[in-house]
């Protein structure tokens, strides 16, 4: 499983119906699951974000209809982000010339 990064921002619709976001996050983790993939860590934040999950999927092409999925619903906003492990950050480390 590849593990991604998504920052995710609401959208003035989003915001208006903002006590509906845990149902929401729970239909996205189902989503998610039912690609084959899920979320690992879910955290409310501050700053220029919204909220950030790290999620895991079988490839990218996954990912990339999870985010569109969720974009279509117009709550939120999302930026994708591919997160190298630390063992596959030492080898491409060690790879270089």
């Amino acid at each position: 499983m590849t593990t991604y990064i998504v920052l995710l921002n609401w959208t003035d619709q989003g915001v208006r119906s903002v006590k509906e976001s845990p149902r929401r996050l729970d239909a996205a983790k189902k989503l998610l699951g039912e690609m084959g993939g899920s979320f690992k860590h879910f955290f409310l934040t501050m700053g220029e974000y919204d909220m950030v999950s790290v999620c895991e999927a079988p490839d990218d092409a996954v990912i990339a209809r999870f985010a569109l999925e969720l974009g279509m619903g117009g709550n939120v906003r999302t930026r994708t982000l591919k997160a190298f492990p630390e063992a596959a950050y030492r080898e491409i480390m060690a790879s270089l010339g």
